[in-house]
């Protein structure tokens, strides 16, 4: 089981939860990247005012609304038949969640519980969900008894695959949990000055690049005071690498990078749906949550395109933002325009009810 569960921290004993699986003969091969639409984006919008008591979640009503978000993204009429089409032929596939928002701004328990209810009806034997802290995922109330599925941490700094790396042209300051920071900062080592600490270099999650060959992304969305908008993107990219900081404390130029990173098959081509959790959100605050900056708003949209649905995030931040008599947010985000990654301009989105 060990070799099976590489450098991660396990929350819980999978055998409770997953059948048991042979193992693969290798690594799972990268699938077709995410490339920007041709067209316009769909994007899969699901209301419903009984969804949030205060911050409590109806589970019972996000089950349904998750369901429906399947049917319409994948335009099948049968639930069953919408997750296979998220599942393939895979046996194993990911959950990639947001934890950081303690038990009321992380993705919502319910939403995780039923996407994994869904991909077990399609088939699938083993489910991971995931962050990056096992502390976090605690605390959000993410573990195998609640989920019935395996939960894990990447577990910083052991948890990143150093054959997997992604360089980028923005520096960052190596810290504890990067993966290259323990031997930078080796005061013994010949020649070793402060500049050594600088990085262009992060380095992939080894659960996303070894564990599962595809993955469902449910971002909590948030502001986020260097990038903008914490949302599929962030949720996608800044919570599976390591020396993360330098996208979103270099400005623009840094945060332009979370899209390119995107770009790379090894991470967006794995992704074959994106959540966007608004069912609560904070405006201001960032991703730990802030309860007096916090928006009730009973919505979940999901596309295949996280740029569209972290442009349709930044516009509910900057509405409640305003009303809040708080300084626009946007520019930080502007980098979201023109990326490659997907369509950031309304005219370029079909905004469809969930049904």
């Amino acid at each position: 089981m060990a070799a099976a569960l590489g450098s991660s921290v396990l929350l819980g004993e999978p055998a409770q939860v997953n059948p048991p699986a042979a193992e693969p003969e290798g690594p799972p091969q990268p699938q077709t990247p995410v490339a920007r639409p041709t067209g316009r984006s769909l994007v899969a919008v699901a209301h419903d005012l009984r969804a949030m008591d205060g911050f409590d979640e109806n589970a019972a009503v996000t089950r349904r609304m998750v369901d429906a978000l399947a049917r319409t993204v994948t335009g099948c009429s049968d639930t069953r038949a919408a997750w296979r089409e998220f599942a393939g032929t895979d046996t194993r596939v990911g959950i990639k969640v947001t934890a950081s928002g303690g038990p009321y701004f992380s993705t919502r328990r319910g939403v995780v519980a039923a996407v994994v209810a869904g991909l077990r009806d399609a088939g699938v034997r083993e489910i991971i969900v995931w962050d990056k802290n096992a502390a976090d995922l605690r605390a959000a109330g993410f573990t195998p008894q609640r989920l019935g599925c395996e939960v894990r941490a990447i577990d910083p700094p052991h948890g990143w695959d150093r054959a997997s790396s992604f360089q980028a042209p923005a520096l960052g300051k190596l810290i504890w949990g990067d993966l290259l920071f323990s031997e930078k900062a080796n005061p013994r080592a010949l020649g070793s000055t402060a500049d050594d600490l600088l990085s262009s270099k992060s380095h992939l999650a080894t659960i996303l690049s070894k564990d599962v060959p595809r993955f469902i992304n449910i971002a909590a969305l948030s502001d986020e005071p260097g990038c903008g908008v914490a949302g599929a993107l962030h949720s996608a990219v800044v919570g599976n690498l390591d020396n993360w900081r330098r996208f979103t404390t270099r400005g623009e130029g840094g945060a332009s990078a979370i899209a390119d990173c995107y770009a790379d098959p090894r991470l967006g081509g794995k992704c074959v749906l994106h959540i966007l959790d608004a069912l609560a959100f904070t405006y201001a605050g960032g991703t730990g949550g802030s309860p007096q900056n916090s928006a009730i708003h009973n919505t979940l949209y999901a596309s295949r395109d996280p740029v569209a649905l972290d442009s349709l995030g930044l516009e509910l931040l900057e509405k409640w933002r305003k009303r809040a008599r708080f300084g626009p947010i946007g520019p930080k985000a502007a980098w979201l325009q023109g990326t490659n990654a997907g369509n950031a301009e309304r005219e370029m989105m079909i905004l469809s009810t969930a049904r």
